[in-house]
């Protein structure tokens, strides 16, 4: 298996493990983008209990599911957005209006589509969820 998008990678064995029933399941490597995407998961109520492991290899994390998320997976290429533009992302990214989250990457720190726009934020998108 590549490891060259980490983030990637971590989305989609959420996603299968989601898929095929099971409660939990490992993400091999961790990285500081990971975990902030995670806890963003976590406070939105579509993950449970995040259990990390540190090791010289770039750690693991033990991921309690939910059973509550139908798709999530990072954004190729990560498009540049105005603070004005997430309506056009919305669309291209989540089934519905208000039914889903993106994860931008913004000059005050990672956060929500919804965070962004209320703070009036542009930044780089980096995942979405529903």
């Amino acid at each position: 298996m590549s490891m060259n998008d980490t983030l990637s990678t971590a989305l989609s064995n959420i996603l299968n493990a989601g898929k095929v029933g099971k409660q939990s399941c490992i993400v091999k490597p961790i990285s500081k983008i990971i975990k902030v995407v995670f806890e963003i998961m976590k406070n939105s109520n579509f993950l449970g209990n995040i259990e990390y492991t540190e090791n010289i290899k770039g750690g693991s994390a033990k991921v309690h599911l939910l059973g509550n998320i139908n798709k999530c997976g990072s954004i190729k290429p990560r498009y540049n957005i105005k603070k004005t533009d997430y309506e056009k992302f919305e669309k291209r990214y989540l089934p519905a209006k208000d039914f889903g989250f993106l994860i931008v990457s913004t000059s005050k720190g990672v956060m929500t589509h919804l965070e962004a726009k209320e703070k009036k934020l542009g930044g780089r998108l980096l995942a979405y969820f529903y």
